[in-house]
């Protein structure tokens, strides 16, 4: 659309702007004869063009004048005649009667005592404004390349009075309405409407805007002061803004007494952004956003638009090109496919206090941690947040787990990714219901007792157009070097962690999930892929860091940071890390070189007690090692045992199918293997379906096969029996400190017997803070070996067993001790006393002092 060129009367120079409010480059009238123009310095002076938020000196000159008024030019003539120095009294009193200009010379005095006539003052002459918009903001707002709206928008004292702008594209007509004011603005064209008004300040106003079948009265969104003050815009540029949640997106509030929401963005590559959503019927031509100086923030406040409403950002790239995307920093999101972001608030009252006094009483890892993993959408297919929260906490506390981790519940496009390649990091998924929603859930696990870990994917996003990929037409979130921007094993783009913005939004993110939802520990995805340059990639497909070297210093800085505030700002969270090498101190503090993580997935204990797991039990004892050498590193970090959702698909099958043999020995193989893990040094992680021995992979189309458990289903007790089985290990396990007081202490745990392969036994004993111990033999043959000897504290007169797998309610042989077990005085395994056990085919024995 071409704009319409400014009136006849227009002059391409303008005088600046008012310092306090931001002003319109307003076009002063071209005086009435080009002589006199030609001879007015003060109009020349005032008349050249400035830029947003700076003064000319005929602007100032201009603020010292009465409203609507500017001292009149004097022109001098160069000679006079004698005819004319005769007159030169009535000529002045005629110029002074019609407004001229020019004044004649004063004539010299005849006789030195006469006194000379004093020349009247000049009266000062208007200088007219024209309010209408010059071609070059014009062109600019209908473009959407404009970076100061509100200097050329609004109502704007200038020479004359208040001049009044409007930008409504489709409107009939536009009104200045307020107390005794009700005045029609003219139509300019192309949705633009102007007015002067002689009045002496701007007056508080509305607008009453006439479309078609409609009249609406509004709120002028370019009459309002930012929303953003100084101290944001400084801790944003230098990324350490830590609730950087609060400084940008969309927040309904009341601003300069008006209610409405504010919106801000970060998007320093764009030439302009403006705003779109269901209250402007998608089309942003008429909500520009204005850009806050070097900051790269862009800011508009809307009055009138409230919870609810959807809402995009249109940017300008740096081409000219347009692209329309969501809010980096939305709260809540459409429901997927649709794209869009949506205001909202939070109203949730926590109900928690008790159980956010006492979490950080006791460190994670000095304490019962024991994890039950959930795919929120897949664990009940097609309950809520709301519905949820009144099925799981129960299920959760009936098992005796301790905390749930909860696989990434921020929102992504693609459920297929379960939730892994997130587009909405600051917004839970509106598959489930609303952020508040989620925190009523959250809240019903604290008030069962049980926390709660999210999964946290900070390594990586998706490429899609409407996201966070070249989010302002260029490299913004992602590296401009393609070597470091791309991730070579999901198709996505990794975080620049180099850049401090980019930094701030993901530690921000950090902290808001968990002081905005309570959240008590973020388990970190994929961290080994953020340490190495050249993770999944060959030689000539990365590029060293400054000393030569494969490790990314930025992402280990940016660990670091995100840890060590984390930890500062919430007591008793808990930050996990998923990390698959052996990089030295993910769990040591940050202050000593370490990552600053609480916890690290112990991914080598898990591949290697799995893969013993798998071999039958004759060949078993060749590979006796995979099973002790996890004890050789049980101390370097601070680990988590997982048995995850990535170990039960993609073709690797469910746990108790990993297990060889028939259907019985399978389940006997599982449950052995479980009591085995609960006993191991570390804590627990189990994914849903694993603690009733689902024999089919997992799949998010349709969660657990919760009908193994139906009694109608002739298999129902063997599945019963292990759920009853994990059951019964948290309910032992919490009670037994020796279990997990000196998980990271290398003095909590003592081998009997780890040698032991042509018997398939592994014996050990572990010990709280007390010294208290708990014997733990797990036997993984098939066969009864009786009279089995197992050396043992002399200082114990008396054990009992307290859990045997191979009891029959597990669906055991029920080869199971009942009777106190004393030790006899003789020496075995390098002790003076020892037991005499028979050990359950495919079993693990629990026996603790009678």
């Amino acid at each position: 659309m071409t704009p319409r060129p400014p009136s006849s009367g227009q002059d391409p120079k303008r005088p600046a702007e008012e310092p306090a409010v931001p002003e319109e480059k307003a076009t002063p009238r071209k005086p009435t004869t080009k002589k006199a123009a030609g001879k007015n310095p003060a109009a020349r002076k005032g008349a050249g063009k400035t830029s947003a938020g700076k003064t000319s000196a005929g602007k100032a000159s201009a603020a010292k004048t009465s409203a609507g008024k500017t001292s009149a030019a004097r022109t001098s003539p160069a000679k006079t005649s004698a005819a004319e120095k005769a007159t030169a009294e009535k000529a002045a009193a005629e110029k002074a009667t019609t407004g001229r200009a020019a004044v004649a010379e004063k004539a010299p005095a005849p006789v030195p005592l006469a006194p000379v006539a004093p020349v009247p003052p000049v009266p000062p002459v208007e200088v007219a404004v024209s309010p209408a918009l010059d071609a070059v903001d014009r062109e600019r707002l209908l473009h959407g390349t404009h970076h100061a709206p509100h200097a050329v928008l609004g109502a704007h004292p200038v020479a004359g009075g208040v001049v009044f702008r409007a930008f409504r594209p489709y409107a009939r007509s536009v009104t200045v309405v307020g107390d005794g004011l009700r005045t029609a603005l003219h139509d300019d064209g192309d949705g633009f409407f102007s007015g002067l008004l002689a009045l002496p300040e701007v007056p508080a106003y509305r607008l009453l805007v006439a479309y078609e079948g409609a009249e609406p009265e509004v709120e002028d969104a370019y009459r309002f002061l930012p929303t953003l003050g100084e101290l944001d815009l400084y801790l944003i540029g230098e990324g350490r803004h830590e609730e950087l949640w609060k400084a940008l997106g969309a927040h309904p509030t009341v601003h300069q007494g008006v209610a409405g929401t504010r919106f801000a963005v970060w998007a320093p590559n764009a030439r302009g952004v403006r705003l779109a959503g269901t209250f402007n019927f998608w089309d942003g031509t008429g909500f520009p956003m204005r850009s806050l100086g070097s900051s790269g923030v862009w800011e508009l406040f809307v009055p009138g638009v409230g919870e609810g409403e959807l809402y995009k950002y249109e940017l300008t790239r740096p081409d000219g090109s347009r692209t329309q995307r969501a809010d980096p920093m939305a709260r809540r999101t459409e429901v997927p496919p649709a794209t869009s972001s949506v205001v909202t608030a939070a109203h949730h009252e926590w109900q928690d206090g008790a159980w956010m006094a006492r979490r950080g009483e006791v460190p994670p890892h000095e304490a019962p941690f024991s994890v039950y993993e959930v795919h929120l959408p897949s664990w009940r297919p097609g309950l809520t947040y709301r519905q949820l929260a009144e099925q799981l906490p129960a299920y959760v506390k009936d098992l005796g787990f301790t905390h749930v981790e909860l696989m990434p519940v921020a929102e992504h496009p693609f459920g297929g990714s379960w939730g892994y390649q997130v587009t909405g990091f600051y917004a839970p998924t509106a598959r489930l219901g609303t952020p508040d929603d989620f925190r009523f859930l959250v809240d019903a696990l604290h008030q069962a007792g049980i926390g709660v870990l999210m999964d946290w994917v900070p390594a990586h996003f998706p490429r899609d157009d409407w996201a966070l990929a070249e989010f302002d037409g260029r490299p913004l979130y992602e590296s401009e070097d393609p070597l470091r921007a791309a991730h070579p094993d999901w198709g996505t783009l990794e975080f620049d962690f180099g850049r401090r913005e980019v930094r701030n939004f993901l530690v921000a993110n950090a902290v808001y999930w968990c002081e905005e939802f309570h959240i008590d520990g973020l388990r970190v995805d994929a961290v080994a892929s953020m340490l190495y340059l050249d993770y999944s990639r060959e030689e000539g497909q990365w590029t060293p860091n400054a000393y030569g070297g494969r490790e990314n210093l930025d992402a280990v800085a940016f660990l670091q940071e995100m840890n060590a505030t984390v930890y500062r700002r919430v007591p008793g969270i808990v930050t996990i890390a998923e990390e698959s090498t052996a990089w030295d101190g993910v769990t040591r503090a940050t202050d000593t070189g370490g990552l600053g993580f609480g916890m690290k997935w112990n991914m080598g204990w898990m591949h290697d007690s799995l893969a013993y797991m798998a071999h039958e039990p004759v060949h078993r004892r060749h590979h006796h090692h995979e099973m002790t050498f996890s004890m050789v590193y049980a101390y370097s970090e601070n680990y988590v045992l997982p048995i995850s959702h990535d170990e039960v698909v993609h073709g690797k099958r469910s746990l108790v199918s990993k297990m060889p043999g028939d259907w019985w020995q399978r389940r006997a193989d599982l449950r052995a293997y479980l009591a085995h893990m609960w006993a191991h040094p570390g804590k627990q992680l189990l994914f849903m379906g694993q603690e009733f021995a689902q024999g089919a992979e997992w799949s998010e189309a349709h969660g657990p096969d919760w009908w193994l458990l139906d009694p109608a289903y002739g298999a129902e007790a063997d599945h019963r029996g292990v759920r009853d089985l994990v059951r019964d290990l948290n309910t032992v396990y919490t009670a037994t400190p020796a279990l997990w007081q000196r998980d990271t202490d290398p003095s909590g745990f003592q081998w009997v017997t780890g040698d032991s392969a042509e018997d398939n036994v592994f014996a050990y004993l572990r010990l709280d803070a007390d010294g208290g111990p708990l014997l733990a033999v797990t036997h993984l043959s098939p066969v009864v070996r009786h009279d089995y000897r197992v050396g043992v504290p002399e200082d114990v007169p008396a054990w009992q067993e307290v859990l045997n797998t191979d009891a029959a309610r597990y669906g055991g042989s029920d080869v199971v001790h009942p009777d106190t077990i004393k030790p006899e005085p003789h020496p075995w395994h390098g002790r003076g006393s020892s037991v005499r056990l028979t050990l359950p085919p495919l079993a693990t024995v629990w026996l603790r002092p009678a």
